[in-house]
């Protein structure tokens, strides 16, 4: 694993630079989760509940900080490049070294849904997930009713591998069904 000392910690695409977050960046992410609260709840509740104070977004901000320096994740934040806004992040989690596999992760601001940023975004990271951090599989998990993601998996050439039901409980208590898109190394090499 010596390759992951010398791997990018900022990528860029068209519009956008994403890169490490770093310590003092909590007052930006909670900002951006502010402005897209009922998003957060709906699902993201997890992440909603660790974020819901500036200081609460400042320590998720240095969780996910010491997660890449422990090889554990790769947590982005996205920043549009004329507005140096942050818009979003991307991450990499549930590492597994042993295959090598992990599941991305994404949210981006609801200004700025539906403009083809993210599908810059994640076809950037499936280069980078790939060529420096040599996974062989790249995961992602979607809630059944939940569209956006799955179009665009599909469109950054991933594929449906399966439906896991009742795989989530909801804060209100009810199962959500969950869809399951993969991309390894041999099929990214074909598209």
């Amino acid at each position: 694993m010596n390759h992951l000392l010398d791997i990018e910690t900022a990528l860029l695409t068209e519009r956008t630079v994403f890169r490490r977050c770093r310590e003092g960046e909590g007052a930006a992410f909670y900002q951006l989760f502010q402005r897209n609260h009922v998003r957060l709840k709906d699902y993201f509740w997890e992440l909603s509940a660790k974020v819901a104070s500036e200081a609460g977004c400042e320590l998720w901000v240095r969780d996910r900080l010491a997660a890449w320096l422990r090889n554990e994740a790769y947590f982005f934040g996205i920043w549009d490049k004329d507005t140096a806004e942050l818009i979003g992040f991307i991450s990499l989690e549930r590492v597994d070294w042993q295959i090598p596999r992990t599941e991305v992760q994404f949210f981006i601001d609801q200004a700025q849904a539906e403009k083809g940023i993210m599908t810059e975004v994640l076809n950037r990271l499936v280069v980078f997930a790939f060529k420096q951090l040599r996974m062989q599989k790249l995961a992602i998990r979607t809630a059944m009713e939940y569209y956006p993601p799955q179009r665009l998996a599909r469109k950054c050439g991933f594929n449906r591998e399966g439906d896991l039901r009742a795989e989530i409980r909801r804060p209100s208590g009810d199962l959500m069904d969950v869809m399951l898109f993969g991309l390894s190394y041999a099929g990214y090499e074909k598209y």
